[in-house]
């Protein structure tokens, strides 16, 4: 297919063969653009994936740029020389980087030709940078976009970025997957659990490199939180390679009659969990934004976070859920009692309703829709 004139160029690392926080928010940002521009073209590169999936959402106003298919040693220099002369061929009317990875290839086509380029910030990849040429291609670009007040903060205290260059686009959801409901039989029959237990859960992957996530912090606030309510339990969602080591930690603080490890769970039942739990905890401090949170909120589910992270977007500084230092073991057990009990001072966490009217009203796919267009529409009028 030949480029076509005034396109937009779309740069991802990838977006289909993993299913992480930054693909499913590209999937969404791809979803609104093939809803809300039918007659813009609309050209993604995409460095990693072979090609798209039978099973992945119709972007049919879509024309997808792959260099997955490419042996390993060749697959960046393809995926670049793929990126360049498509700049140089199509003279595309804006580049969007989809990580800041692909900043400095955007920074010498904007030098040479003029090209205007976003970039996409999440969250850790955004923060702390110290490369050279990321700082670069950071202060040429015509526009940030994060998807969290948290992120863009950061940058404009780490490295000196205009706040008028940076704007928002927050995580979206799919809030039709995730309704208020009663705690299903079938989930209290298979854990053992009495409908009136009350339960903590957290949903996130099991790997050594997510231990910011939280999980350790909630088990170790268990033999506190026990002592004041007796019959607690934690049911910790997620699979990976650091599955032997938080077994490890449940032995040594004796909670294995009060803790389960689901290990992997299929997607259609996840809503289910969430509406099995009492409260949904994650006293995270290394998330760009969290989509979990929003998930619990659209059930109607009191949800604790930390405050050192996107969390507090989330949650919208409080006003949501519960912000806690995610490092102090002793707030995180006496803000969960609190909330158990019914005794936290924002008595909006347990209006299962209002939770998910306002977390649909803020972070539902129809408000990320209109903010996506009215940036891109804001650039092609000028």
């Amino acid at each position: 297919m030949p480029y076509l004139d005034s396109a937009i160029h779309l740069w991802f690392p990838n977006i289909f063969e993993f299913k992480g926080g930054i693909q499913v928010y590209i999937q969404d940002l791809l979803q609104a653009i093939n809803q809300e521009f039918p007659d813009q073209n609309f050209v993604v590169f995409d460095k990693l994936d072979q090609r798209q999936p039978d099973t992945s959402p119709d972007f049919d106003k879509i024309d997808f740029r792959f260099s997955g298919h490419v042996p390993y040693f060749w697959r960046t220099p393809h995926f670049a020389i793929n990126l360049i002369q498509g700049a140089l061929s199509n003279r595309p009317n804006l580049i969007v980087c989809g990580h800041i990875n692909f900043s400095p290839v955007a920074f010498w086509i904007y030098r040479f030709t003029g090209i205007p380029y976003w970039i996409l910030v999440y969250g850790v990849d955004a923060w702390n940078v110290t490369d050279k040429w990321k700082i670069q291609g950071l202060q040429g670009a015509e526009k940030i976009v994060s998807i969290s007040e948290y992120t863009r903060d950061r940058l404009i205290e780490e490295q000196s970025v205009p706040p008028d260059k940076i704007t928002i686009l927050p995580v979206t959801f799919d809030a039709s997957r995730f309704e208020i409901g009663q705690k299903p039989n079938y989930l209290l029959e298979r854990y053992g659990l009495k409908p009136e237990q009350p339960i903590i859960l957290t949903v996130a992957r099991l790997a050594s490199a997510d231990r910011y996530k939280g999980y350790d912090q909630i088990l170790q606030s268990l033999p506190k939180i026990r002592q004041h309510i007796p019959t607690i339990h934690y049911i910790l969602v997620g699979k990976g390679s650091d599955r032997p080591r938080i077994e490890q930690l449940i032995t040594h603080l004796n909670l294995q009659d009060c803790v389960t490890l689901t290990g992997f769970i299929p997607d259609d039942e996840l809503g289910d969990y969430y509406n099995l739990c009492d409260v949904f905890a994650m006293p995270s401090k290394g998330e760009g934004f969290g989509i979990v949170y929003l998930e619990a909120l659209a059930c109607g589910k009191p949800t604790l976070g930390g405050n050192r992270d996107g969390a507090v977007d989330a949650l919208s500084y409080g006003e949501l859920g519960a912000l806690v230092d995610p490092d102090n073991i002793d707030q995180i057990a006496t803000t969960l009692i609190e909330i158990l009990q019914g005794s936290y001072s924002n008595y909006l966490i347990y209006q299962p309703q209002m939770l998910r009217q306002k977390v649909i009203e803020r972070f539902g796919f129809e408000r990320f829709k209109q903010t996506l267009n009215n940036y891109l529409h804001q650039h092609l009028d000028d």
